[in-house]
């Protein structure tokens, strides 16, 4: 297995298994399963499935397309492909779109200062928030027009917009990968959100002052940070087989090789994760989507069944099931103030799967990030895999 601690951060992300990876790992190994292939269902960030990258072959799944961006990361063999030089032509060629985009658009300056009146922050913030009714006549604009004076400032957004580009020239190449988790790791550390993009913060008299640390930051040189830890700590040559996919779970399971062992982390609450990332879905899918609302979500955001009180049982009957379909084990991360209590995925598990599975529940206790949902930032919480190994 390779060292958790190799897995280079991408993105503050709710649910993250990172802090638990170790327990994880070492329950998948002392449940001794002998098997070829490894699937992480919803992978999310996709730190546990790639912590195993060297252990078995791979299939990461997540509906959200950005999921794939973080494996492809991971997993692709960077071998000697970057030089020093070229996190410096990156930069250049940045610069220039961003130069070219500003004399396009003179008359757009929303400068802000450590030291501003809340009356002058409010009027630049909504003079940005409006710039989604203008029509630009350029190229890569999609979070300039979006999203300037919401989650970053329209500086910010000029600088993603002009990254996303460079990264489109570079599509289908694993630096296509390691320019846009760099891109998502700076966009992450200088939104002005809660750790998340559900939504943005009005500014008021109370939080200004941190609001304009964010809006002070620059993206250049967070993504630089990252950019250069990525392809010096990603070196390790990919030698086993691995597959990623953007499906919904059933889809995914269809697909799946037999005897594989299934990691499932599904939501465990009403939030759902499409509401929490959509922006950086936008990124990935730079498709200009229609958007709704004061958080500017994607109208055609998903709608986890795990996430509805009155689809969560059928959804998991569903998941055994076709993990039976395809004689397959599962490991089942969940929580125990989830939407629907342990001992009934329990109960489930066994009167779907039957005799011929064994089961085993590995429990840790854990503090559950809120992220800004309430005044309290964590939860104290048992975190637990129940396993249904096949005989």
């Amino acid at each position: 297995m390779i060292d958790p601690q190799k897995i280079p951060h991408l993105m503050k992300y709710m649910g993250s298994k990172r802090e638990i990876l170790e327990f994880i790992l070492s329950s998948v190994k002392d449940l001794n399963i002998k098997s070829e292939w490894f699937c992480d269902l919803f992978a999310g960030t996709a730190v546990v499935g790639c912590s195993l990258r060297d252990k078995y072959n791979l299939q990461i799944n997540d509906i959200q397309t950005y999921s794939s961006v973080f494996a492809n990361t991971y997993l692709m063999n960077l071998g000697k492909g970057f030089t020093a030089e070229r996190i410096n032509e990156i930069e250049a060629h940045a610069k220039s779109l961003v130069a070219e985009f500003y004399s396009k658009y003179p008359e757009l300056k929303f400068p802000y200062f450590t030291k501003i009146s809340f009356d002058k922050l409010s009027k630049i913030e909504k003079k940005q928030q409006n710039l989604i009714n203008k029509e630009f006549d350029v190229g890569f604009h999609l979070f300039t027009k979006y999203y300037s004076g919401t989650y970053w400032s329209f500086d910010q957004c000029v600088w993603i917009d002009s990254i996303r580009a460079i990264a489109e020239e570079c599509h289908g190449t694993p630096e296509f990968y390691i320019i846009l988790s760099s891109l998502i790791y700076a966009m992450s550390y200088t939104s002005q959100g809660t750790g998340h993009f559900a939504q943005f913060r009005d500014v008021n008299k109370e939080n200004m002052s941190d609001i304009l640390i964010y809006r002070c930051r620059d993206i250049w040189p967070l993504f630089e940070k990252k950019f250069n830890e990525l392809i010096n700590v990603l070196t390790i040559k990919v030698r086993r087989k691995f597959r990623i996919t953007s499906l919904d779970y059933l889809d995914c399971l269809r697909i799946i090789e037999e005897n594989s062992i299934v990691y499932a982390d599904p939501p465990y609450s009403s939030v759902h994760y499409s509401r929490f990332y959509h922006a950086i879905e936008t990124l990935v899918r730079y498709d200009y989507p229609h958007v709704k609302y004061k958080g500017r979500y994607r109208e055609d955001r998903h709608q986890s069944p795990f996430s509805k009180k009155t689809e969560v049982a059928s959804a998991f009957k569903l998941l055994f099931e076709n993990i039976k379909l395809r004689k397959s084990h599962i490991i089942l991360s969940y929580s125990d103030n989830g939407m629907i209590p342990p001992k009934d995925i329990l109960r489930i598990g066994k009167d779907t799967l039957g005799r011929s599975y064994s089961s085993k529940i590995f429990k840790k206790g854990h503090k559950h990030s809120k992220m800004g949902r309430s005044d309290e930032h964590n939860m104290e919480v048992n975190e637990l895999l129940i396993s249904f190994k096949r005989n």
